[in-house]
């Protein structure tokens, strides 16, 4: 089964993977169906779940249910049990949605949920992150999961994130880290989309960021929180959720 779901991967294009996890996820969710780990998005068990990527494939990590990655349960959890988000009225704005998540927060009636990106067929506004069409001050939460090792000016990204984001909000701005570099590698001449796999872990990233991310948060204004938050975790509970150890999630709050 594990290397039936990785010769799909390394044989399909990305938007195709997309169309066909749609049509698939009912009849591989009930094939896989179990006790041994949960996503906690959907509360669903498996025995087994999905491997994924691309240049490196990693086991028992895509969910059949919610097709959520890693991130995506921890992102789910730290909502869940740190924020307010499911409960109290907010204004959101979420880049490049997630499938994980955007059925959900559509439904949930406290939100005024706006999704945006520059390509995305289910983007409500179509728009450049480094040009925002929104007024400042605008969100009280903002979501921008894996879209800034995409964008090559990721600091005037950072600024309209910045600009947009009302005083108190709060942005988590998740993204490829190699954490155990301190100095974010990019380099504009590398085009070969194979090298660019291999360096910075997908065709279309521009750069794989080190442990300076943050301070490139905060120096556009942003009070930065590192959130380690697996270690809210047992080992068990990693284990069942399927989560990577030692992630940062990056908490940015506006304070001013």
């Amino acid at each position: 089964m594990q290397r039936f779901f990785k010769f799909i991967l390394n044989l399909l294009p990305r938007y195709l993977l997309i169309r066909l996890s749609i049509i698939m996820r009912p009849f591989i969710s009930f094939f896989l169906k179990g006790s041994k780990y949960m996503d906690p998005i959907d509360g669903k068990s498996f025995r087994i779940f999905l491997p994924y990527g691309y240049d490196k494939v990693r086991e028992n990590v895509l969910s059949p249910s919610t097709l959520s990655l890693e991130r995506h349960r921890l992102f789910w959890l730290y909502l869940k049990n740190e924020t307010t988000f499911f409960s109290e009225k907010n204004k959101v704005l979420h880049f490049a949605p997630e499938q994980a998540f955007y059925k959900r927060f559509r439904k949930m009636k406290n939100l005024d949920y706006t999704t945006t990106d520059l390509n995305s067929p289910i983007a409500d506004v179509k728009a450049d992150i480094c040009n925002l069409p929104f007024e400042d001050n605008t969100y009280d939460y903002i979501f921008c999961n894996h879209v800034l090792e995409h964008i090559p000016d990721d600091l005037k990204a950072m600024q309209e994130l910045y600009r947009v984001l009302v005083p108190g909000g709060t942005g988590i701005f998740q993204i490829p880290q190699d954490l155990t570099k301190n100095i974010t590698f990019e380099d504009n001449s590398i085009t070969d989309q194979k090298v660019r796999t291999q360096l910075f872990g997908q065709y279309d990233h521009v750069r794989i960021y080190g442990r300076d991310y943050f301070d490139k948060l905060r120096s556009v204004g942003f009070t930065v929180i590192e959130e380690n938050y697996t270690k809210s975790f047992s080992d068990k509970e990693i284990q069942k959720y399927r989560l990577a150890k030692g992630e940062i999630i990056p908490i940015c709050k506006k304070l001013v």
